[in-house]
């Protein structure tokens, strides 16, 4: 990545703000960033240099270039010596302040950074560590073997939809994500637009720091429930993570393939996620989808189900099972068909 070195800022007038982010935006240009996230990284440095004027009368930055095997990345250190953070997750919810300001800052730099992690004590000051990786993928040379279909629709056909998806490809790998809202109408949609924003532009970060991140995003919203399946298809792998009452299935059923979920609302009350990552079954098919739906049903059910696409078997699980009075959402994973 060429020699690139560490600086340290040091921030007391709202000056060195704009030090900070020249700073920033000269290395990231330096280490190769895309122009997107090289902006994301000077908003999120801008936001902890405003934190430490605002809130412990001043600090230091330090921008720190990363390199972990092929991977490069720029780490942002916020070190103040200043009263501390109280309360860590409420101070990271945005509209949150002890200062008097919109309080938007850290909850800002949790979506915009692929990495954080916040320490405090009280009367003794805080630390920030926040990373941001280089993204460098290419399509991948070889077919996906997966085929993915996606059904959905809102409670009694009205909007907006409490319940969100994600289908995200790279290279050998897919993310496939059901997010369900607490409740129903506007505020329901709000907190599943939020998880979905979130695991979106995080997509290829470890799946329990994903839900960790996302609840901290999703802390000024009602909450969500989230499952979610990262296929390393190249692999023949398959990573799963759930919190909350997410159905997940998988066909042929094979005691083997246990997928652990945790009670909780992700942005609320939710325990750390659980990871299982298993041998995928070319053969299998996996259904997930939201409360929406029937949970007592069974493949018997459906005998076309392994010979139909994957879109037109979500399109028929959704309407035969989904219930009027609620939103619905279901994903189904199996072989792409020749």
């Amino acid at each position: 990545m060429g020699e690139v070195a560490s600086q340290t800022i040091t921030v007391h007038h709202d000056s060195d703000v704009g030090a900070a982010r020249r700073a920033a935006k000269g290395m990231v240009e330096a280490l190769g960033f895309d122009p997107v996230a090289g902006e994301e990284v000077a908003l999120a440095v801008i936001e902890l240099a405003t934190n430490l004027i605002k809130h412990a009368g001043g600090g230091q930055l330090i921008l720190t270039p990363l390199q972990d095997g092929a991977r490069v990345g720029l780490e942002v250190v916020s070190h103040d010596t200043g009263p501390g953070i109280p309360d860590i997750e409420r101070a990271l919810t945005d509209g949150f302040s002890t200062s008097g300001s919109r309080g938007m800052g850290l909850g800002a730099v949790n979506r915009l950074m692929d990495e954080f992690d916040l320490r405090s004590r009280f009367r003794e000051g805080t630390r920030v560590v926040c990373r941001k990786w280089r993204r460098d993928y290419a399509a991948s040379t070889e077919r996906c073997p997966l085929a993915f279909g996606v059904a959905t629709r809102p409670r009694n056909f009205g909007a907006p939809n409490g319940d969100a998806f994600l289908l995200k490809h790279w290279e050998a790998s897919t993310l496939a994500g059901v997010i369900d809202g607490l409740g129903h109408g506007q505020f329901a949609h709000r907190a599943a637009q939020t998880a979905r924003q979130y695991v979106e532009t995080h997509f290829d970060q470890p799946l329990d720091q994903i839900f960790r991140s996302t609840g901290r995003a999703c802390r000024a919203t009602r909450g969500v429930v989230m499952a979610l399946a990262r296929f390393d298809w190249g692999q023949g792998r398959v990573s799963v993570a759930s919190v909350g009452n997410i159905e997940l299935r998988v066909f042929p059923s094979s005691g083997s393939m246990y997928f652990p979920v945790r009670r909780g609302v992700v942005g609320l009350n939710a325990p750390g996620a659980l990871v299982t990552q298993q041998d995928w079954d070319p053969d299998a098919i996996m259904v997930m989808h939201s409360d929406g739906l029937r949970t007592h049903w069974s493949w018997r059910e459906f005998p076309r189900l392994p010979g139909q696409s994957a879109s037109v078997a979500a399109e028929e699980l959704l309407r035969t099972l989904a219930r009027a009075n609620d939103d619905a959402t279901v994903i189904v994973v199996k072989r792409a068909l020749p």
